[in-house]
């Protein structure tokens, strides 16, 4: 209990902790708009017990959904000051996804009530959009999915909101470098275990932890599928080949990868309460390298 204490005071010493604001209703869905097989019963679907190879028509539909994604981030991005609510982007962004006759993938995922999730400071992934405005030197993951065509596209980044201090931005940093570094390695034949070492060594180096809790996934007709995509030293199996498709997303944190759930089942965040950042990026195997596709 005493040093439960004693790591909130120098938590607060530096910044407030964030706390959960009002979510509001859930946003309805123009009718035309198609919508995964979720959508209706907010069932997660199993994932399949192979990793799907990509014909070229499926990979083109999938670079469709990504350049989406790329694009709702980049719209999403240019929205982040210091006094706007999480639930303001969220609002946006909604209205643009479906105005581009997309679907927020997120929505009703596991019964996700949003349709973006945007992670403040100390919160690892799932952020719930809501009332809390967001404060000058405050660090934000918007985490971008929509389903175009029957396919998903998923992207995320981590902006600087107002004035953030150099130990914030050294975490942003080495953070993208870490994602953009595993996807140079990225082409045929190479194993999907070299990713998390070299995100694990890069992190390590910089005095940085990486959450194991959370992984990059294959992606394509289903939201989540496999390979498994560990950001960490593993044994996982297999090797890349021409026409799978996956996501890296490294998660790093200021101290312990230690994580806690709140009690809305889908926000983690920090168990020491210091910051975590996240980038992503679905990325398409090639005959001699990979395609970075958001």
């Amino acid at each position: 209990m005493l040093g439960h204490l004693r790591r909130h005071v120098r938590a607060f010493a530096t910044r407030a902790l964030v706390e959960k604001g009002v979510v509001s209703p859930v946003r309805s869905i123009p009718e035309h708009i198609p919508r995964p097989p979720y959508a209706a019963s907010g069932e997660m679907p199993p994932f399949t017990s192979y990793i799907p190879i990509l014909d070229k028509e499926q990979q083109l539909r999938l670079r469709d959904s990504c350049t989406l994604a790329k694009e709702i981030l980049a719209f999403a991005g240019k929205l982040v000051e210091v006094g706007i609510t999480t639930e303001e982007i969220d609002r946006q962004v909604h209205e643009e996804i479906c105005r581009r006759d997309a679907y927020p993938s997120p929505m009703n995922y596991g019964h996700f009530p949003k349709s973006i999730c945007t992670s403040v400071n100390e919160v690892v992934v799932h952020g719930i959009p809501d009332s809390r405005a967001l404060l000058d030197g405050d660090i934000v993951n918007l985490d971008i999915s929509v389903y175009l065509n029957g396919f998903h596209g998923d992207t995320s980044a981590t902006f600087l909101v107002g004035n953030v201090d150099a130990a914030g931005k050294k975490l942003v940093s080495t953070t993208q470098q870490a994602l953009m570094e595993a996807i140079a390695l990225c082409k045929p034949g190479v194993p999907f275990a070299a990713i998390g070492a070299h995100i694990h060594n890069l992190s390590k180096a910089s005095g940085f932890s990486v959450v194991h809790e959370f992984c990059g996934h294959g992606i394509g007709q289903q939201f989540h599928t496999l390979p498994f995509i560990l950001h960490y030293p593993n044994s996982e199996r297999g090797e890349m080949l021409p026409g799978m498709a996956f996501t890296i997303e490294p998660a790093l944190c200021e101290g312990t990868n230690e994580i806690v759930y709140w009690d809305d089942d889908w926000t983690v965040s920090t168990a020491d309460d210091q910051r975590s950042v996240q980038f992503e990026h679905t990325i398409l195997i090639t005959d001699s390298g990979a395609d970075i596709l958001t």
